[in-house]
């Protein structure tokens, strides 16, 4: 169900019920945006394109879209913009128990990271699933074995073609000559710990992370 929040009207007082809007993803789920419950709303006095729209991440299959900012309208003439929960913090760690939960918490941490425009690849990779936004190729490879070297350049391979950088995901970690290989090539390497976020698994994964702390 569409979360709902308390909401006092600062100009009146009065009290209402917001219900968050709920909105179809192209996958088929539905999808609404985390409020923040601890941030007054504020009244809307002028406008400007760049503030009416807010990206939504679906936790079905991790696809971010742009809908409309929540606005309550007061029955007293008042139009109010509810606050939302920064992109970090609107789900908890995404418990890993199936290869969409992988998918799901690479994205989120891509979005962390920056990304705005996450969306799956479309050139699929020789194994896991491949993610894709402006200017980046990732893989997340949710199965039990570690990263090969192979899988590496695969995905280095991809992200020259695109002239992207390029980011893996991996569940069980990587093989040595994989890991060496990353390091040479500045692919960053973070790993899929079963909750939390990805941790980084080399130092190109570090700088990323470090520059979003």
């Amino acid at each position: 169900m569409p979360e709902s929040v308390p909401v006092r009207c600062p100009a009146c007082r009065r009290e209402h019920v917001y219900a968050a809007p709920s909105y179809p993803c192209a996958c088929g789920a539905p999808v609404s945006p985390a409020l923040d419950r601890l941030t007054a709303p504020t009244v809307i006095t002028h406008r400007a394109w760049d503030e009416e729209w807010i990206v939504v991440r679906c936790t079905a299959c991790g696809r971010g879209n742009q809908w409309p900012r929540p606005e309550l309208g007061c029955p007293c003439g008042t139009a109010l913009r509810i606050p939302v929960a920064a992109p970090g913090a609107q789900r908890r760690p995404v418990v890993l128990r199936t290869a969409l939960d992988a998918v799901t918490a690479a994205a989120l941490h891509l979005h962390r990271l920056g990304h705005r425009d996450i969306r799956r690849a479309d050139q699929r990779p020789p194994s896991g699933i491949g993610l894709a936004a402006r200017g980046l190729v990732a893989q997340v490879d949710p199965s039990v074995r570690p990263a090969t070297l192979r899988d590496v350049e695969c995905l280095w391979l991809t992200a020259m073609t695109e002239s992207a950088d390029c980011v893996y995901f991996s569940l069980a970690g990587y093989a040595e000559d994989a890991r060496a290989r990353a390091d040479a090539l500045g692919i960053a390497l973070f790993v899929l710990g079963p909750s939390g976020p990805p941790s980084p698994a080399n130092g190109a994964a570090d700088a990323l992370d470090t520059g979003v702390s």
